[in-house]
């Protein structure tokens, strides 16, 4: 029997025409660093897998297989596991000496693990096939997360994530960073469709104390063709907004606006400003209350 030729780490040399027959295995820390390792054998154990990623000690550490759909499984120590019969092809091998606390919308949970997929935070949390999950990023755009996606619990500031239905019952689509900010401030909306034209409707909006004859008011915004690119530009009330005391209509909003049965009062407050990718509905909201604020005739 001729001997295996192997290199200075121990890997198996093919020879010009030989069929590799190896198993080939991402294997990840904890820092979601992936690095590539060769085994003659596909059946392995946990603590084999653990040993060729050079973390210890071993009986501190867990493999968990990443299965294609983003599932997780843990690999026991010392239990054979037939990588390519589950279609394995990526393990974390993470610490077992801490959980990591986190929230998906109002729920309070836990992971034994600093690594967790998309897939298994969907598990947890029990959303419905229509929602995605988002993680919340303090400063920064929300991240939206796949079934596959893997992240890190023990990074800074990962602690929270939100489910979003992407579709609305009309059929309309409404950026999902817009609808994590309607719905993570408690604001009531209605996306609107009338024709080729989408509105959002913000319900019952709390007007400035003492300043219309009226406390609470629709408000309605108009996405242009090519939003969030392209901004938003005047807004409309209904009822029509007087100032209290007076019953004056403040200044540039005498024009009525029709859309989707009902007639609104145009408030004439231009955008000349807008960052692509930048600005939204969190803008155009804080747009629209300083304009109720400041109203006058």
């Amino acid at each position: 029997m001729r001997p295996v030729l192997r290199n200075k780490q121990g890997i198996k040399l093919m020879k010009p025409n030989e069929k590799d027959d190896r198993f080939r295995v991402l294997i990840a820390d904890e820092n979601l660093d992936y690095k590539p390792h060769i085994f003659d054998d596909p059946k392995v154990l946990g603590r084999q897998i653990i040993e060729a990623n050079g973390s210890h000690p071993v009986d501190e550490h867990v493999a968990i297989a990443i299965l294609p759909n983003g599932d997780f499984e843990d690999l026991r120590l010392d239990e054979s596991y037939d990588l390519r019969g589950r279609g394995a092809e990526k393990v974390l091998v993470a610490r077992t000496d801490r959980s990591f606390k986190f929230k998906i919308d109002d729920k309070d949970l836990e992971w034994p693990h600093a690594c967790i997929s998309g897939f298994v935070l969907r598990k947890l949390a029990d959303l419905p096939k229509n929602y995605n999950l988002w993680q919340e990023i303090p400063g920064q755009h929300d991240l939206k997360i796949s079934d596959t996606d893997v992240v890190n619990l023990a990074e800074k500031g990962v602690e929270r994530f939100v489910s979003l239905i992407d579709q609305t019952t009309e059929g309309d689509v409404l950026p999902s960073i817009d609808q994590s900010f309607l719905s993570g401030h408690g604001y009531d909306f209605e996306v609107v469709q009338e024709g080729n034209q989408t509105g959002i409707v913000l319900k019952s909006l709390k007007l400035p104390a003492g300043k219309f004859e009226c406390e609470t008011a629709d408000i309605l915004v108009l996405l242009p063709g090519g939003y969030p690119d392209c901004p938003p530009d005047m807004f409309y009330a209904s009822p029509k907004l007087v100032l209290k005391g007076t019953g004056q209509v403040p200044k540039a909003c005498t024009v009525e606006h029709n859309f989707a049965g009902r007639v609104w009062q145009r408030w004439s407050r231009h955008n000349n400003a807008w960052r692509p990718g930048i600005d939204g509905l969190r803008t155009m909201v804080a747009r629209i209350k300083t304009a109720l604020a400041g109203a006058r005739t």
